[in-house]
């Protein structure tokens, strides 16, 4: 779809481009005024006539969310603070792909208790183990399409049954800085389209969708893509497993 296809979706407009994360924290912290942001409050869940005060500001680190959202709300004469965690996803591209996470191996084996086979069927994968195969499309690494039926089917096992871990993972992250919401704006010349939508809700939309070995070699788990990250100069960093989406899918959730 392009973009106007995507407008007619019914998404919000805001006049003005964004350029990066500092606009979206501005029109927060600009909320009274702000019509855009009042939008996004209301989809938050929150009554704008009961807000006293919104404090946004940038999280720093490597945390799946990008914004931390303070709204202290008054109701009935009873005060109350929240803290909302954003994840912002500015796009430009409808057909474009963007990173949700990067680790080495060893790192996704941490995380998720990953067994020693398909440990090392993902090394292989990556390049971190070199290939004892002749015949590869790429000689440093093998795909997933050119291991063994057995093998291909333990992937998908393995995937499929740690599904939800994974997503969760991905997207929302752990601990206090964990995503909330996510926040894609596809920027469209002199204004932007948005969606804001619950992280249960992005991940039930990236995750929809059978876990499968793509024909260029990679995995599909839903829709979001795993592959080797490559590029770096050919550096080490290049044998990072990497995962991505395309933010715009949400638009049409």
């Amino acid at each position: 779809m392009n973009k106007k296809e995507l407008i007619k979706l019914g998404s919000k407009t805001a006049k003005g481009g964004f350029r990066n994360e500092k606009d979206v924290i501005i029109r927060f912290n600009n909320w009274e005024k702000d019509e855009v942001a009042k939008k996004w409050l209301h989809a938050m869940g929150y009554n704008v006539s009961d807000i006293e005060y919104v404090k946004a500001a940038k999280i720093r680190g490597q945390y799946k969310a990008d914004i931390q959202v303070r709204v202290r709300i008054t109701i009935k004469l009873k005060s109350q603070e929240d803290l909302q965690n954003l994840q912002v996803k500015l796009v430009s591209n409808p057909q474009g792909f963007n990173q949700i996470d990067k680790r080495r191996v060893d790192k996704y084996v941490e995380l998720w208790n990953i067994p020693e086979d398909i440990t090392r069927i993902l090394k292989s994968f990556t390049g971190e183990t070199k290939p004892a195969r002749s015949g590869l499309k790429d000689s440093r690494r093998v795909f997933l399409s050119e291991i063994d039926e057995n093998e291909q089917i333990k992937v998908i096992d393995f995937f499929e049954k740690n599904k939800i871990l994974v997503i969760s993972d991905l997207l929302k992250g752990r601990g206090e800085f964990s995503a909330d919401w996510m926040l894609v704006i596809l920027k469209i010349n002199k204004e932007s389209a948005w969606v804001l939508k619950s992280i249960n809700e992005a991940m039930n939309v990236f995750g929809n969708g059978e876990v499968r070995i793509t024909s260029q070699g990679g995995l599909r788990i839903g829709k979001i893509g795993m592959q080797r990250k490559g590029g770096d100069g050919g550096r080490d960093t290049a044998k990072m497993l990497q995962f991505k989406i395309n933010p715009v899918e949400l638009f049409k959730d």
